[in-house]
C-alpha cells in the first residue's frame, strides 16, 4: 500500500512534534520531513515531494498566508491544509488562506486537558480530510456508489419554490463565494445554509459573503424572522432548523447530539425544510467530505421537492454531492461555476406566471460537464 506523504510546517516544536507522532501513527500515512517555516518549507517540497503539507498560519520568516500564495504559484494542485487556532484571529488568516487556494483546515486542539486527547482530537479531525484530500481515482469509486438515475418523484403542477436549503463542507467557504454573488438582490425567497464550520468561523464567514453578495448575509440566530432575498449560514457548534412557514417562518437554533459527525448538520436543516416546505423546497449540495445531506435530499424530494448538485470536477470533494447522485436523489448535475445561475433560473421561473408545458410534469436528470 502507498502511503500519503505529508510535511509538517509549524514554528511550534511541541505542535510539530505532536503532529508529525499522530499522523505517523496511522498506517496510511508517512510524515516525510516538517519545517518551521514557510521559507524552509517551500525549499524542502522540492526535495521530499509530499502529497499534502499541514500549513500553520503564524510563523516567523515567512508566514503561512505568504507561503500558500508562492506554494500556489508553484504548486497549483498540492492539497494544502491549514492548522490553525480557534480564535477569531486565527478564523480569519483561515479564511484568508481558503480564498488564497488552501484545500481545507482544522483546528489546533485547546485546552484539552491531556496529550491523549489532543491526539484524539486531530486524529478525528485532520486524519479523515487527509484522506479524503489525497484519495486517488481508485479509491474515490470503492468509496462511492454507482450513478443512478433519479428516483421518480411526483411534483405538484404549478408548485413555487419557496426556500432554497445550501449544505455544504470541505471546500464550501469558496463554492459559496462562487454561488451566493449571483443571487439578484431582487430574489424572492429566503436562502438557508448549513458549512461544516466551528464557532466563530461562521461568523467570519457570514461578514465576507455579505460584502461581496448583492443579498444580505449573516448568521442565523434563534428567532429571526426569514425574509426573501436574505441568506443566513448555521453558526458553528449549533443545529439550525426553520419553523413555520410564510410570513411567520424563523429560524430555530438547538445544541442536539451530532448527526453524521457534524452540528450543524445538513440533514438536520434539510429535514426541517422538507416538513415546512414540502414541494417548495429546493436544495442544494455542494462539494463536501462525507454523507452529510443524503438522507436530507431525500426528505426534501419524497415531498415533492427539487435537489440539485455540483458537479465532480468543481467540486474539492466530491463525497456529499456523490452520494446523493449515487442514491439517485438529485435532480440535475451542475459545475460550480453555473450553480448561482440555476438556482435564479429554477426559483425565478417558478414565480412566474404559468404556461402550459409538458415538461413541468417530468422528471429528469442533467449532467452538464464542466
Amino acid at each position: 500500500m502507498t502511503r500519503i506523504r505529508i510535511l509538517v510546517v509549524d514554528d511550534s516544536v511541541v505542535v510539530r512534534k505532536l503532529l508529525c507522532e499522530t499522523l505517523s501513527g496511522d498506517p496510511e500515512l508517512e510524515v516525510v520531513g516538517s519545517a518551521s517555516n514557510g521559507r524552509i518549507a517551500l525549499a524542502k517540497i522540492a526535495q521530499l515531494h509530499p502529497d499534502l503539507i499541514t500549513l500553520d498560519v503564524e510563523m516567523p520568516v515567512m508566514n503561512g498566508l505568504e507561503t500558500l500564495a508562492e506554494l500556489r504559484k508553484l504548486y497549483p494542485k498540492l492539497p494544502v491544509v491549514m492548522f490553525s487556532t480557534l480564535t477569531e484571529r486565527g478564523a480569519s488568516a483561515t479564511l484568508d488562506a481558503l480564498s488564497l487556494g488552501a484545500s481545507d483546515y482544522a483546528t489546533k486542539p485547546s485546552n484539552t486537558g491531556s496529550p491523549a486527547a489532543a491526539i484524539a482530537a486531530i486524529r478525528a479531525e485532520l486524519l479523515p480530510k487527509i484522506k479524503a484530500l489525497c484519495a486517488g481515482p481508485v479509491t474515490r469509486l470503492k468509496s462511492l456508489p454507482p450513478p443512478r438515475p433519479p428516483v421518480p418523484v411526483r411534483r405538484p403542477a404549478h408548485r413555487r419554490i419557496e426556500i432554497v436549503a445550501i449544505g455544504t463542507s470541505t471546500g464550501g467557504p469558496n463554492a459559496l463565494a462562487e454561488v451566493l454573488p449571483r443571487i439578484p438582490r431582487d430574489f424572492p425567497v429566503p436562502i438557508v445554509v448549513v458549512q461544516h464550520m466551528p464557532p466563530i468561523f461562521t461568523r467570519l464567514l457570514a461578514e465576507r459573503l455579505a460584502a461581496h453578495s448583492a443579498i444580505p448575509v449573516q448568521e442565523g440566530s434563534a428567532g429571526v424572522v426569514l425574509r426573501a432575498g436574505q441568506a443566513w449560514i448555521a453558526p458553528g457548534n449549533s443545529h439550525m432548523t426553520v419553523k413555520g412557514a410564510g410570513v411567520g417562518a424563523r429560524l430555530e437554533l438547538n445544541q442536539d447530539r451530532p448527526e453524521n459527525s457534524c452540528r450543524p448538520a445538513v440533514d438536520v436543516l434539510f429535514r426541517s425544510v422538507a416538513q415546512v416546505y414540502g414541494a417548495s423546497a429546493l436544495g442544494v449540495v455542494m462539494t463536501g467530505m462525507g454523507s452529510d445531506g443524503v438522507i436530507g435530499a431525500q426528505l426534501i424530494r419524497e415531498r415533492g421537492g427539487e435537489v440539485i448538485i455540483q458537479d465532480e470536477a468543481s467540486a474539492v470533494v466530491w463525497g456529499m454531492p456523490g452520494l446523493v447522485y449515487g442514491a439517485g436523489q438529485a435532480d440535475a448535475v451542475y459545475p460550480l461555476d453555473q450553480l448561482g445561475q440555476e438556482i435564479t433560473r429554477r426559483v425565478m421561473q417558478s414565480h412566474a406566471p404559468r404556461v402550459a408545458s409538458t415538461e413541468a410534469h417530468s422528471v429528469t436528470l442533467e449532467y452538464r460537464a464542466k
